[in-house]
């Protein structure tokens, strides 16, 4: 069997690194040392991938040295593909993963990309920086392939090996060999394409489908509201009808829904199509954040509270529930807003690292929350320990006239002040 590199061992990296590792040699290649160690002690910080599990992968093996990889035959690239300031695709990591392997790529050797680009993005993006820095020629003396990643952060249900994989190659033949590699590992089967453009193009509509979905629950939300009406309860009523697809109103961060719609949408804008419903969809979603906070402070005005100076305390920093995961969170356009409007904000989480939450935003998360102390308290994400809480539970971190707002909706009619 051809040795396997997985270039970037996140969220991503890690499990397909893992699944890989209990059937062929594998090496598990990082820029972070400390991640490279604490891996090598058994310890995934991103908790997607357990202690046995790694050890179940008796074949896998890991390295931050240019050397460790060097005798790999198939490189598969695991970095991130953010979105920068200006919200155009960022696409540092993968150029600079693919300079990396250009340096120890050999004859042969085949290069799959699974991190979200735009239509064509590898062909035209990484496939030169390949060559470049080889010397080798595309497609005669090496091959290209891409297969998105599906990895759905703090999901135990749907795992890598059964989540079904599209993949694609850049000649017929490595499209086969590329299919067989992955359905040596995912039980859920595969869906070979008939070119890498394709394969890209299905991973960026299936995040921009669902943010379109999310966005005109949004803009029901605010109608809604507008009208005095639950959101939720009406959501439910419309729910008992078969075909009714079950979206709710959000945030949307992360890694995937929040950017992808942007990779599509800079693509089309370089062919000459300016996108009207997807970036309509993104314009309403990016705002929700300022409309939860404007929301909150006009409920806590009506109960006579002074706003400038008034604490409130945000459960939940992490983009989703259940992981731990805070790349692209949304929960700090909140924070942004109440602290234009002059409110004192704290922070906590569950799951959140609290080192990771300093280095990426600045934010010292709050260990232990005071009861009594706050003028507002808003459930921002909803970790199975929050949805565990009554409502009372809430109440007790409020003053007498505070506001409990339950964004994410968990929590019984009537039990909330605000909902979104």
């Amino acid at each position: 069997m051809k040795k396997v590199a997985v270039i970037g061992l996140g969220y991503v990296g890690l499990p397909l690194a893992a699944a890989f590792g209990e059937q062929r040699a594998v090496v598990g290649f990082d820029i972070s040392s400390k991640r490279i160690n604490e891996l090598h002690d058994g310890i995934d910080v991103t908790l997607e991938v357990s202690a046995g599990e790694l050890q179940r992968a008796q074949h896998l093996s890991f390295t931050d040295s240019l050397e460790g990889i060097r005798d790999c035959q198939i490189y598969i690239v695991t970095v991130p593909t953010p979105i920068d300031e200006f919200k155009s695709p960022d696409l540092t990591s993968l150029i600079k993963a693919s300079e990396t392997i250009a340096r120890v790529l050999a004859p042969g050797d085949l290069v799959i990309y699974e991190s979200t680009v735009f239509p064509g993005a590898t062909e035209e993006v990484c496939v030169p920086v390949l060559e470049r820095g080889s010397g080798l020629v595309f497609n005669q003396d090496f091959y290209a392939g891409y297969s998105p990643e599906r990895i759905n952060p703090g999901d135990k249900d749907h795992r890598i090996t059964n989540i079904k994989k599209v993949t694609s190659g850049s000649t017929s033949a490595i499209a086969d060999e590329i299919d067989a590699l992955y359905a040596g590992i995912i039980t859920a089967g595969t869906h070979k394409t008939s070119s890498i453009k394709v394969a890209e193009a299905a991973k960026v509509i299936e995040n921009t489908q669902r943010d379109l979905n999310i966005a005109l629950m949004n803009e029901l939300s605010m109608i809604f509201a507008r009208l005095g009406i639950d959101t939720h309860e009406v959501l439910a009523a419309a729910a008992t009808k078969w075909n009714f697809l079950p979206f709710r109103p959000g945030l949307v961060g992360g890694h995937c829904i929040g950017v992808d719609p942007y990779y599509l949408t800079h693509k089309a804008q370089a062919v000459g199509y300016h996108p009207e419903v997807i970036l309509a969809g993104r314009r309403v979603n990016d705002n929700m954040g300022p409309y939860a906070a404007a929301a909150l402070v006009k409920a806590m005005i009506k109960t006579g509270q002074a706003i400038a100076g008034a604490r409130v305390l945000i459960m939940g920093l992490a983009f989703k529930e259940n992981c731990p995961d805070l790349r692209n969170t949304r929960i700090v356009d909140v924070v942004a807003e109440l602290e234009e409007f002059g409110c004192e904000v704290d922070i906590s989480d569950c799951w959140a690292d609290p080192a990771q939450a300093r280095y990426e935003y600045g934010i010292e998360l709050l260990a232990e929350p005071e009861p009594g102390q706050y003028d507002a308290v808003v459930i921002a994400v909803a970790h199975r320990q929050y949805k565990a809480m009554q409502p009372e539970s809430f109440r007790e971190m409020l003053k007498d006239n505070g506001v409990l707002f339950d964004l994410k909706g968990i929590l019984p009619l009537g039990t909330a002040d605000l909902r979104l």
